[in-house]
């Protein structure tokens, strides 16, 4: 790429890094992240562009970018037909004692501006560390880019005398706190509940075999993982995503 007129600036390097992932990621076949990365080096690629005075050089990045864009377009449409046809699929496996998979890493690429409302269905929102995977859950919800509005939790009934009462003051309190926010915050309990799932209104359905409490518990108070999830050890689990059109309510 560096000969088709990009620099060693830093727009320019970090660019080439993007889209160089982009190229990986599709060739393995990776296409909704490498849709993502293909967009934000097309747009890195406009910055040099406004940038560059040599009409070479101009002209080179033009053609680059058209390249870029035809291929980012075809995967776009790709995307678009296996998610009217209801067959996408796509699995990860998230090894024992692995890093690298906090909420935002694993859920951001499907979070977009159109996600308002999120239905959860997991048993096991009840001890105080699920109650705090679920608070950390419903904080990457109202941050940017997405505008959620309604989040649904259906979730089972801690029975025993303290902990009861330690679920009920734990939601309530997450739910207050997410109504400052203009959040509404809806808590529903089943006996029944087994399965886990989380549905974006924007299509996305993501389930994972442990639900949101698949992170092992730090080794201390002051380790690192502690406070980022990204660093913190997770048990082995698999996390399967689907879209679909029409979203179910639970």
């Amino acid at each position: 790429m560096a000969k088709s007129g990009l620099g060693s600036d830093p727009e320019s390097c970090a660019a080439i890094t993007v889209l160089s992932r982009a190229v990986k990621l599709d060739e393995e076949g990776r296409y909704q992240p490498a849709l993502v990365c293909y967009q934000e080096g097309i747009d890195l690629l406009l910055q040099v562009l406004r940038g560059t005075k040599d009409p070479t050089k101009r002209s080179n990045l033009r053609k680059k970018i058209s390249s870029y864009m035809d291929r980012a377009e075809n995967i776009k449409k790709y995307l678009d037909q296996v998610k009217e046809d209801g067959k996408y699929h796509k699995q990860i496996k998230i090894e024992e004692d692995a890093t690298g998979f906090g909420y935002e890493t694993l859920f951001q690429e499907y979070l977009t501006e159109s996600v308002t409302e999120v239905w959860i269905e997991d048993p096991y929102i009840r001890q105080t560390h699920q109650l705090y995977n679920f608070l950390r859950f419903c904080e990457m919800l109202i941050k940017k880019p997405c505008k959620v509005k309604t989040i649904h939790l259906v979730t089972s009934l801690d029975k025993q005398g303290f902990g009861n009462v330690q679920q009920s003051s734990g939601l309530n309190e997450i739910k207050e706190s997410l109504r400052t926010h203009g959040v509404l915050l809806e808590v529903e309990y089943s006996s029944s509940l087994h399965d886990r799932e989380i549905r974006f209104n924007n299509g996305w359905v993501i389930k994972i075999g442990r639900g949101l409490d698949y992170f092992k518990r730090p080794r201390g108070q002051f380790s690192l993982g502690y406070c980022d999830f990204d660093l913190r050890p997770c048990h082995e689990t698999t996390v399967d995503i689907f879209h679909t059109k029409h979203t179910k309510q639970i």
